[in-house]
């Protein structure tokens, strides 16, 4: 992460200590004076792809700054079952009561990651990018996302500033297609660019005659989508959604589409399994 995604995750990570903490670990408080001193070691008990070290790190120094931390791993890097992440060397009580905060955050950044991967390695030659969604926990999307793009998938829009989406919702509170496509044009800035979902064929053909910058394939059957890939011609960019998954994602790409999001990178994602042990 660059120095300023960090500065912005310091008041997550803040917050994240104190709801763990409370007013106090009563569990350290008891049994520890403050004086014992110690290392730590992060060590992966299954194969994963490293996202979040930075973030790992803050989460400790943030609790207590006069802790050293030692990434043991590159971000990005593929490790197997007992590789060691990172060393966290200090106060045990102050490494204790970071601890499953710090893990939390960690575990599911690697997850994702991880899960990324596997996806962008399912389309590897066709051409596809892997994107995520807004389908993100509220809170962490930042750290969501970051991760999304070291496991090697690409980011869709952050925040519904970032460009204008036109959902089946927002098709029917319009009117239809066309009329939203028209009114998205006269109120957003030029610089912005506007995708249209579409369920059909001839939904299709409405948003390409009204000017849509991308299309959004929503749920469509793969012959579907190699007949629009055709109709479409390069005049903008497809992306297909909707019940993608590893097992899927293959033959989805290959119809030529140019982007394939997957909700299941963030909404569902399985937190990597990673370790904390106190060293003896």
């Amino acid at each position: 992460m660059d120095q300023y995604e960090i500065t912005l995750c310091r008041q997550l990570i803040g917050v994240a200590l104190a709801e763990d903490i409370g007013p106090g670990d009563v569990t350290c408080n008891a049994i520890l004076t403050g004086d014992e001193e110690g290392t730590a070691r992060a060590v992966a008990k299954a194969a994963l792809v490293v996202a979040g070290l930075d973030v790992f790190r803050e989460t400790f120094l943030t609790l207590d700054p006069r802790l050293s931390f030692t990434a043991l791993a590159a971000e990005g890097e593929e490790v197997a079952p007992g590789a060691k992440l990172a060393e966290i060397a200090g106060s045990l009580k102050s490494i204790l009561m970071a601890e499953r905060t710090a893990l939390n955050l960690f575990q599911r950044m690697c997850g994702i990651a991880t899960t990324t991967r596997a996806f962008v390695r399912a389309v590897a030659g066709t051409g596809a990018k892997i994107l995520d969604t807004r389908k993100t926990a509220p809170g962490l999307r930042r750290l969501d996302k970051y991760a999304v793009r070291v496991g090697g998938g690409t980011n869709h829009r952050f925040a519904l500033c970032d460009g204008a989406l036109i959902k089946d919702n927002h098709i029917a509170a319009a009117g239809g297609i066309a009329p939203a496509i028209v009114m998205a044009r006269r109120h957003i800035a030029h610089t912005l660019k506007i995708e249209v979902e579409v369920k059909s064929i001839a939904e299709l053909t409405e948003a390409l005659a009204a000017g849509a910058d991308t299309v959004m394939l929503d749920n469509m059957s793969v012959a579907d989508m190699k007949t629009a890939v055709a109709m479409t011609a390069g005049r903008a960019p497809l992306e297909a959604s909707g019940n993608v998954t590893l097992k899927t994602v293959r033959r989805i790409a290959e119809t030529g589409v140019d982007f394939i999001s997957v909700g299941a990178l963030t909404n569902s994602v399985q937190a990597a399994d990673i370790s904390l042990l106190i060293a003896p």
